[in-house]
């Protein structure tokens, strides 16, 4: 009888340990989320084609207002975020240069918005160049001087961003907040960045432009991901979603935790189906074949990577998916050169410490394992926080016999398992 009851008890420990774990890595709840999935009428996206077919009827009347074009480059540039059709960004950028055209590359918010079309199509120097112009006009100047500081962010040079901060500086200023927040990420100094941004947010909500709160919202969810806080990044997330339910990012956000964190595949890919369908990103199907390469679902996966290769062969795209083209291609042993390649043209456009990342590990992957510690630690250590350049790092290290630094690394990167994905938990571990 005594044997009974202690079976009965070792059974009902087990269940009750296992119910808890269970609930401590549950996170998101589908009944709060589903609402957002089945985005039958879209009122933002709604909106801006009324936007647009308003423009387009008012120049198509009088050609010769020039300010028109800006205004329907904005509803361009907004198509675009909403839909991820790359042609509404190539439109905006056709009429922004006509904008600019008609005013001799001299008006300096014309200049800025050009600018800032140029660093979504990943054209920063290009982007630059446009806004020295426009500093050097003056027209707005302290605007113009944000901008500079997300370019040189953007290419790496920290101590122009750090000359503009301070320049610039004011803390009660959402402007300058969030890009102090940026730089305090990029440097490494997360719990900083969060403070920034959400003190950014306090602002924005006092604006009420819901535009502003939705941006404040994902970009902290991605902090609060990094920084382990995974259920106030979900709650972020949907916070986003409450104010445009069609905000396809914050759903990818949702799916990542749902995927990493609480280690639901299919329901990730379920999410994921809904984005697919009302945003057409091609990054969205490299999330998709991550996910079925884990469940074990090759086939698939390859069709992912297809679709995902289908729409970035649109040279529209330029240089905006180099990243993950090298990444991609690095793993494919007859395109290593490919990635090599890519990685050089990234390191020449944009020589920062994660381009410079990219080139070590297409080398590593190429089977170049001299040039690939040469870069990494010349260019790579020290210089990089994000846990995809360490991982890298890593592999390289202890590819070239440097097993104590690349321990080290990894004693990070196992803080970093969620950021990084499943797939990767059992390499981390084997380094």
């Amino acid at each position: 009888m005594k044997n009974i009851q202690l079976i009965l008890m070792i059974v009902t420990f087990a269940l009750t340990v296992g119910c808890k774990s269970e609930q401590e890595t549950k996170i998101t709840n589908p009944n709060e989320y589903a609402a957002f999935l089945d985005v039958t009428d879209n009122t933002h996206l709604a909106k801006a084609e009324a936007e647009l077919s308003f423009w387009d009827n008012k120049i198509a009347s009088t050609p010769n207002q020039y300010p028109y074009y800006l205004k329907l480059a904005s509803a361009n540039s907004r198509l675009f975020k909403l839909t991820g059709n790359i042609d509404e960004l190539k439109k905006a950028e056709k009429n922004l240069l006509l904008a600019n055209s008609k005013t001799n590359f001299n008006n300096a918010g014309y200049l800025r918005s050009l600018s800032k079309n140029y660093i979504s199509q990943h054209r920063f120097k290009e982007a630059l160049n446009l806004l020295l112009k426009a500093e050097q006009n003056g027209e707005n100047l302290q605007q113009t001087k944000y901008m500079l500081i997300d370019v040189y962010l953007e290419l790496g040079d920290l101590k122009k961003v750090e000359h503009y901060l301070s320049d610039v500086k004011n803390l009660k200023d959402f402007d300058y907040l969030i890009r102090l927040s940026k730089y305090n990420d990029h440097i490494g100094n997360l719990d900083n960045a969060i403070t920034y941004l959400e003190k950014a947010l306090l602002i924005a909500k006092s604006s009420k432009k819901e535009g502003l709160i939705q941006w404040n919202y994902t970009n902290l969810a991605d902090y609060y991901g990094h920084a382990g806080r995974i259920k106030d990044s979900y709650n972020a997330y949907l916070k986003a979603l409450e104010i445009n339910p069609s905000n396809s990012y914050a759903k990818k956000g949702i799916a990542w935790i749902v995927y990493s964190y609480e280690r639901n595949p299919e329901e990730a890919l379920n999410i994921l189906e809904t984005v697919t369908k009302e945003n057409a990103a091609p990054d969205y199907h490299l999330l998709k074949a991550e996910i079925l390469d884990f469940m074990g679902n090759i086939e698939e996966k390859e069709n992912q990577i297809n679709q995902y290769l289908s729409k970035v062969a649109n040279k529209k795209y330029g240089a905006m998916y180099a990243k993950y083209n090298v990444l991609l291609f690095a793993e494919d042993v007859n395109n290593t050169l490919e990635a090599v390649k890519i990685a050089e043209a990234e390191v020449n456009a944009r020589p920062t410490a994660q381009s410079y990342d990219l080139l070590a590990w297409a080398y590593y992957k190429n089977g170049n394992q001299q040039e690939a510690i040469k870069i990494t630690e010349t260019y790579v250590i020290g210089k990089t926080f994000e846990p995809a350049a360490l991982l890298h790092s890593a592999y390289i290290l202890k590819a070239n016999d440097n097993l104590l630094a690349a321990k080290e690394l990894k004693e990070e990167l196992l803080k970093s398992v969620y950021e990084l994905g499943p797939l990767t938990e059992n390499a981390v571990k084997n380094i």
